[in-house]
């Protein structure tokens, strides 16, 4: 292992992968040993991924406490198990003729604080097991609604089934099941179809790495990328 550069290095997550791979990736690439990340992101879930490389491990949980902006695709009739395009149908309902105005109306039940039952395939821990592992086991187990925050939303595009938006909420927000709750209120239901994280921050994924360079790249191109802690804090406004 070589000396471990300290900083932080911006991805650009492809679609498949764990957020684990990736760090996995950046370990044998960089030939570190010492690199987190902040803020999981499903393998159906692309874009921003924030990795913590040496002494930048050590301000993880404050990158981790920012804002975060998603891209995301829902797909209306249809409910899983998993409240995203992964999981078992459980449910299937038409979806009535919506205009604007009814969609902005479901959109708008959810801004400002409000409480969010976290999904059982969180990452929440429940007697130190985290609940997607008894999810696995086909276990329910009571949890406790997390209260949430959406600072803005947009509706980018409606052509049902499907329909567009844009959210930025806070630390600890399911976009699945904020999918997932519009969906009930619609009166139909709905799933989580693809999600891309655009923005943790003041970081913008436009400035992030992609896997693909990471793993095809040479090693000082990645090392250029990146951030020090120093550039960090004046990014942050710290």
């Amino acid at each position: 292992m070589t000396a471990t550069p300290d900083g932080v290095l911006l991805v650009d997550k492809a679609e498949g992968m764990t957020s684990h791979d990736v760090v996995a990736l950046v370990r044998r690439k960089l030939e570190i040993k010492k690199v987190g990340h902040c803020g999981t992101l499903d393998p159906i879930a692309t874009g921003l991924l924030l990795l913590t490389l040496g002494r930048g491990t050590k301000i993880q949980d404050l990158l981790m406490s920012e804002d975060k902006e998603y891209v995301g695709t829902m797909t209306l009739g249809v409910s899983t198990s998993t409240q995203d395009r992964e999981g078992d149908i459980t449910e299937q309902r038409p979806v009535p003729a919506l205009d604007e105005s009814q969609v902005i109306a479901a959109f708008d039940k959810f801004r400002g604080d409000f409480y969010q039952m976290p999904p059982m395939v969180s990452a929440i821990k429940r007697g130190g097991v985290p609940l997607y592992k008894l999810a696995r086991e086909g276990k329910v187990v009571e949890r406790e609604p997390r209260l949430v925050h959406v600072y803005r939303y947009s509706v980018n595009r409606i052509e049902p089934p499907e329909i567009d938006f844009t959210v930025l909420c806070s630390k600890g927000f399911y976009v699945r099941t904020y999918v997932h709750d519009i969906g009930e209120v619609l009166g139909c239901g709905a799933h989580l179809k693809s999600l891309r994280r655009s923005k943790s921050g003041r970081f913008d994924v436009e400035k992030a790495i992609k896997v693909d360079e990471v793993r095809n790249g040479p090693r000082e191109r990645i090392l250029e990328r990146i951030l020090t802690l120093p550039e960090v804090s004046r990014m942050r406004g710290a």
